[in-house]
């Protein structure tokens, strides 16, 4: 085996497990909470990933007292693609969010926070959670009922915004990959069975390597 081929075989490890593993769950058990110290965690691990120029843009407000999580999660819209259903329910709804802020830091501002948040996500994944990225939603709510505006300003920011609620906890339910061609309609949206099994489609390698 060439040095080249032992590299590729680990690749196919432990990581890439996690990589396979880290999937968008939207269900949750409220009876194992995400600890604090955790998510504490989480943010200190996705400050120290790469920055566009090191900017270091970013900014986190963790999410964990009850009624704090109440007001997050009523300006949440969750799964596009699955018209009928409004969301997780009570006893299937997230038990921590890390809100993604942006400080005021340039272009590549965007680029900074899908590195963090894959970041928290893999992180998480190893450590028993998951979660979901969500970018639909209710900005100035949530930045409101944060106190966002008033932090920024004694934090002597130009700004708080929140970028991404990265909603997370104990997953409650299936997520498997599917070939693309398993798409019953398709296209690259994802599904739930009868079973409530939650299936995403994947091009295959073929079709992503030019």
């Amino acid at each position: 085996m060439s040095d080249f081929d032992e590299l590729a075989e680990r690749a196919e490890g432990d990581f890439a497990r996690a990589v396979r593993a880290c999937r968008s769950f939207r269900r949750f058990d409220e009876g194992e909470p995400i600890p604090p110290t955790l998510l504490v965690a989480l943010v200190d691990l996705a400050r120290d990933v790469a920055s566009g120029a090191n900017r270091l843009p970013l900014r986190y407000r963790i999410v964990t007292e009850a009624s704090e999580r109440e007001s997050v999660f009523s300006q949440l819209k969750w799964a596009g693609a699955l018209k009928d259903w409004d969301g997780p329910a009570a006893g299937e709804r997230p038990t921590g969010y890390i809100v993604v802020c942006d400080a005021g830091g340039g272009a590549t501002t965007a680029v900074d926070e899908g590195i963090a948040a894959q970041t928290i996500l893999l992180a998480a994944t190893q450590a028993g959670f998951g979660g979901c990225m969500l970018h639909a939603f209710n900005h100035s709510a949530v930045e409101a009922a944060l106190g966002l505006e008033a932090e920024a300003r004694e934090r002597n920011l130009a700004q708080l915004k929140p970028l991404m609620v990265i909603a997370l906890g104990r997953p409650a339910e299936t997520v498997r990959l599917e070939p693309l061609e398993a798409s019953p309609d398709g296209s690259t949206n994802y599904w739930r069975d009868d079973a409530s099994v939650h299936h995403v489609p994947k091009r295959s390698l073929e079709d992503v390597l030019l």
